[in-house]
This record gives structure tokens, C-alpha cells and sequence, in this order.
């Protein structure tokens, strides 16, 4: 895999004399040419029509030219270490590769030619849902599938976790799977007919007591919320689309003039404007949709509403022990929604694996146009902090309905990139939209251009930094001397992945994979940023694994005899946290 834009590194050395000009465009040519390639990716768009929703029969889904259906006979399960729990085979791994190849009679296919750094995060739903659907998402460059635990039952996420799943290893590599949280989402009651207009000036009343609610008034989920309220309140509903004045409170009635109405329907959600409710961010659904979540083998957790890093050490606590009888210690993400989580954002690093800038809830309660500037410190923040960043909400909005995004939806997908998001997401374009495939298509073509025109920082990066742990030293030693000496891979064999993460916070242009032994690994990886997990056995000498994680790469066509790659391994094998040697090494060179 050559590493993309290295020859010319923004003026380093290695760029023609006089000619790097030619090959380098600016970030306005960038943009325009994601823009393009998103339409181009949505021509076709249109055939796919109501595909989704629609009952006829679909074509076979093909990979690398051979029926899906095909590949159904792997291995299922293979035995861990000594004493270890029984691990699935990973579908990278040689062996599942050698039995794909076995049993078509085809080469197995590789990703050299569509090398995306950003990953991709999206919502299954009922246009999703469908094998066939969900495998063609997997193949347009889908990494990590988010799993809506504000709709659905515990036995159609069970259901749809087997589909994940079993289409992952269809793909042939792994894909995580997000559970979303629905935490404490304030809203009204229902009106007995379904809805009601509220018209500017007029007095309108939040009861706490109310059953149905009229013309006049409606009640809410959250009894407690006229304890949180005072006179002079400004209360946001429907995402900011009606808003009301606070007057008065008297016991469990919020007297109300409404500031800009409109139409009501029931179970609208309810913001305080400048936030300060004081709803927990677990609810008892919650904790009972992490029970869920571990049997189905979530691998990451995301937690909506966080206040603190208390809300967030309490998350990882309760996800912890339901995952305990499977195994299971997943990540966990804080979504960063509450206008008092932004004061506090360092401590929920702190406490969090990542978080995701969820742009929805968090502009009603700051304002829209606080939101771009909080989303770049967010980014920078957590890459600061060696954790995860998800940017979410809104990116891809129009192709819900149409084959094709905005001008400003490319941009705005593009300037995630250019800001150093680990993912961007998708919500409703893929769990309820008309085009899935396409939307994803499009997003990953965006990435891609957006990633050409992005400047690596790493010299500015590594000055007055100091590292106390040796795993880290090798990690940023090897990131440095990939991106000096012009390597076409940095190779790193890790048992948990922290090394990955490391080198996975700095942009270099230069891919990183990171063969682990850990199906668990191997998926949380598929979140990091420009990281490409794979499968190998460790349970071996190091010259040898060393040996096989090179014929990994190679075979999956991402370096060829002779290219340079920086390897970093642990002496002894198999210890998290133990790499400690760094080698510069030519494929096909003896070592």
C-alpha cells in the first residue's frame, strides 16, 4: 500500500523540484472533488430506489466476483490459549482467508486500492436490517454498526447482532458493534388527538399530573422537571422548533407564554436552554439495555447525556459486570450533549475510552452557532488525551430521501476529517433512509479526498512531549520513523491495542495495522483512525510472528517485495502493554 501523498509531504523531501505543485490541491479543490465523487457514487443511486423497503426478490450478493453464499462454511469457533475462553475465528485471519479462497477458488479480495483513514459509524433500522443490505453496507466501507437502544427490543437487537455478525464474516474482517443508549430524553406526554398548535403569545402549561393533554396543556415523562424550573426559563421543544417562556411554577404546573410556536405531537422532547436539568444520565432502561448489550457482545457503549466523569465511572461499572459472564469489557463512549458537560469535558476524557459530538441535543441547549467551534476542541481534546472521537447528527441529512448530499453536508463531512475525527456517523440515513449503500459510498469517498489535502503535524506534535511508559515510546518511535524514512506501513503486533491507539492519534499519511491474536481487539481497532485490525497468531517465537504478520500485509496487498515497514512487537510474547522492540525491515529480507 503506498503511503498516500508521502512522495510530496506538503514540501519534504521527496517532492519533484518545481512539480509538487501539480499533484497538490488546495482544501477548496479538495472539497469540490469529494463533492463531485459523491455525485458521481450517486448516479447509480436512483435504481436503488425503495429497494429497502420494497418485497421483491434482490440479485445475489456478489464479493470479488462470487456469490456471498458461498462463503457460509467457515469455522465458527476455534479454541484460545490454554485456559482461555473459547474465541470465534477472526475473519481476517490466514486461515479464514485460505478457507474462503478454498472453498470459491478465487484469490481473496483486498482493500490496497480504497485505503480510508476515517472510519465509519452507522445506525441499523429497517432499511438495514436486510442481510443483503446490511453485507453491501459492510462492503461500501462500513467499520463499526450502531445498535439504537431507543427503539427496538432486547430480542431484535439479539436478532440483529447475529446479522452483524455473520455478515462481517461473509466481508471477511471484523466490525464493531456500538450500543447507543437512550438515557433520560425529557419530553412531553401524548395529546388525546395526537397533537396540538401552539401559538406565539399564548399561555401553555407543562403538568407533571396531566394524562392527555389539550390545547392548554400536556403532561410530562419527567416528573421532577418543575423542581429544575424557575421563573425567567427558557424551554426549547421539538429540537429547538417551539420555545416557551417560563412565568411561573406552581407545584407540578409550569405556567408557560409561548415565544415561537408551532405544531406539538406527542412524546416531543424538552431542553432547558443552557441546560442544568437534573435527570441521571442512567435510567432504568438503561441499565437494563447494558445487560442486553453484553449478551449480544457490544464492543463499544455509548452513554447519552453525561454531566461528569461520575455519570460515566458509574456506565463502565455496570457495563463491566454484565459483561463479566461473557468475557466482555467493553469501551466505553461518552456523547457530549449537555451544555454543563462542557465544563467538565476533560474529567469525562478521563473517565471515557472516547466521546462522540453529538450535535443534536448539544446546539438546542448551547445555541447553533457554538456548536463548530466546540466540536474542533472536542476533537483536538481527545486526541490530546490518547481517546476516541466520533462526530455524529445531521452529516448526511438530505439522503435520507434524495440519492445525493448537499454541498454543505460533503463539507461538512469533510471538515470532520480535516478537524482529526477517528469516525463520522450515520443516523437516520442508514436506519431509515432510501439509498444505505449509497449514503455510505458517498461518505467514504468524501473521507478519502478529504484525507489527500490533510498536512501531517508530527514534528509540532513530539515537541516538549514526554513519555513514561515504554510501549508508548516504541509506539511514537516507530510512527516518527515510518514518516521520515518514507516506510510503506507501520506494522504493530498488540495484544490490547494501545499501541495502535497511540500511533493512531498523530497523522502521518503512513497506514498503521495492528495484528492482534484478540477477535476483541481486532474489533475495537476498527474504530481507531487510519488502523487496519488484523488477525495472527502470536502464540509463537517472535522472528516467526514477525514473519506471518508480514505475510499478513502482504497478502492482503498492502505492501509488496522490498517495500520498507517499521514492525513493533512485545519480548515475551503475548502481554498487553509489553511492546518494547522497534524494526525497520524490507519484505522479503531475512530477519
Amino acid at each position: 500500500m503506498a503511503a498516500r501523498g508521502n512522495p510530496a509531504k506538503a514540501g519534504k523531501k521527496g517532492a519533484p523540484a518545481g512539480g509538487a505543485q501539480e499533484d497538490v490541491l488546495d482544501n477548496g479543490d479538495r472539497l469540490e472533488a469529494a463533492a463531485q465523487a459523491a455525485l458521481v457514487i450517486a448516479e447509480a443511486a436512483e435504481r436503488e430506489g425503495e429497494a429497502a423497503f420494497s418485497e421483491i426478490e434482490t440479485p445475489p450478493v456478489i464479493i470479488g466476483g462470487v456469490p456471498a453464499h458461498a462463503f457460509m462454511e467457515i469455522d465458527k469457533a476455534t479454541p484460545a490459549r490454554t485456559g482461555a475462553r473459547a474465541q470465534p475465528v477472526s475473519n481476517t485471519s490466514l486461515q479464514a482467508q485460505r478457507a474462503r479462497s478454498l472453498n470459491t477458488g478465487v484469490p481473496t479480495e483486498t482493500r490496497k486500492d480504497m485505503h480510508r483513514a476515517t472510519k465509519i459509524v452507522a445506525t441499523i433500522g429497517p432499511a438495514s436490517t436486510s442481510p443483503d443490505i446490511l453485507l453491501q453496507m459492510l462492503q461500501a466501507g462500513l467499520d463499526v454498526v450502531r445498535f439504537n437502544f431507543s427503539h427496538g427490543t432486547a430480542d431484535d437487537h439479539r436478532q440483529r447482532a447475529e446479522i452483524v455478525r455473520e455478515a462481517a464474516r461473509q466481508v471477511g474482517r471484523e466490525v464493531a458493534i456500538m450500543a447507543d443508549l437512550q438515557g433520560p430524553k425529557i419530553r412531553v406526554g401524548k395529546f388525546e388527538n395526537n397533537k396540538t398548535m401552539l401559538v406565539a403569545g399564548n399561555p401553555f402549561i407543562l403538568d407533571a399530573n396531566c394524562a392527555l393533554g389539550n390545547n392548554e396543556r400536556v403532561g410530562l415523562d419527567y416528573k421532577d422537571l418543575p423542581r429544575d424550573l424557575r421563573a425567567g426559563d427558557v424551554l426549547l421543544l421539538n429540537d429547538g422548533l417551539i420555545v416557551l417562556d417560563v412565568t411561573r411554577v406552581i407545584g407540578e404546573e409550569i405556567h408557560t407564554t409561548v415565544k415561537v410556536g408551532g405544531e406539538l405531537s406527542n412524546n416531543k422532547g424538552i431542553n432547558r436552554q443552557g441546560g442544568g436539568l437534573t435527570a441521571p444520565a442512567l435510567t432504568e432502561k438503561d441499565m437494563e439495555d447494558i445487560k442486553t448489550a453484553m449478551s449480544l457482545g457490544a464492543d463499544f457503549v455509548a452513554v447519552s447525556f453525561p454531566k461528569n466523569a461520575t455519570d460515566m465511572e458509574m456506565a463502565r461499572q455496570l457495563a463491566n459486570i454484565a459483561g463479566a459472564p461473557y468475557g466482555i469489557k467493553p469501551k466505553m463512549i461518552a456523547k457530549i450533549e449537555r451544555a454543563e458537560a462542557i465544563p467538565a469535558l476533560q474529567g469525562i476524557l478521563d473517565a471515557s475510552d472516547g466521546i462522540m459530538v453529538a450535535r443534536g441535543d448539544l446546539a438546542v441547549e448551547v445555541g447553533n452557532a457554538a456548536v463548530p467551534a466546540l466540536q474542533k476542541r472536542m476533537i483536538r481534546m481527545a486526541r490530546e488525551s490518547n481517546k476516541l472521537v466520533i462526530t455524529a447528527t445531521q452529516m448526511m441529512e438530505s439522503m435520507i430521501h434524495a440519492p445525493v448530499p448537499t454541498r454543505a453536508e460533503v463539507s461538512d463531512v469533510a471538515n470532520a476529517v480535516l478537524d482529526g475525527t477517528d469516525a463520522v456517523m450515520l443516523s437516520a440515513e442508514t436506519a431509515a433512509g432510501k439509498y444505505p449503500v449509497t449514503t455510505i459510498e458517498t461518505m467514504a469517498a468524501i473521507c478519502i479526498e478529504a484525507e489527500k489535502s490533510e498536512e501531517s503535524q508530527l514534528d509540532r506534535d513530539f515537541l516538549d512531549r514526554t513519555f513514561t511508559r515504554i510501549d508508548q515510546s516504541i509506539a511514537m518511535g516507530a510512527l516518527f520513523t515510518a514518516f521520515h524514512l518514507g516506510a510503506k506501513a507501520v506494522v504493530a503486533l498488540t495484544e490490547s491495542g494501545s499501541t495502535a491507539l497511540w500511533m493512531s492519534r498523530h497523522w502521518t499519511h503512513v497506514p498503521i495495522f495492528a495484528l492482534t491474536p484478540r477477535v476483541s481487539s481486532e474489533r475495537t481497532m476498527s474504530l481507531y483512525r487510519n488502523v487496519t485490525p488484523l488477525h495472527v497468531d502470536t502464540n509463537m517465537d517472535r522472528d516467526t510472528a514477525l514473519n506471518q504478520a508480514l505475510e499478513v500485509v502482504v497478502s492482503k496487498g498492502y505492501a509488496a517485495r522490498g517495500d520498507m515497514v517499521v514492525l513493533t512487537v512485545g519480548e515475551p510474547m503475548g502481554q498487553a502493554g509489553g511492546t518494547n522492540t522497534l524494526k525497520i525491515v524490507r519484505v522479503g529480507d531475512h530477519f
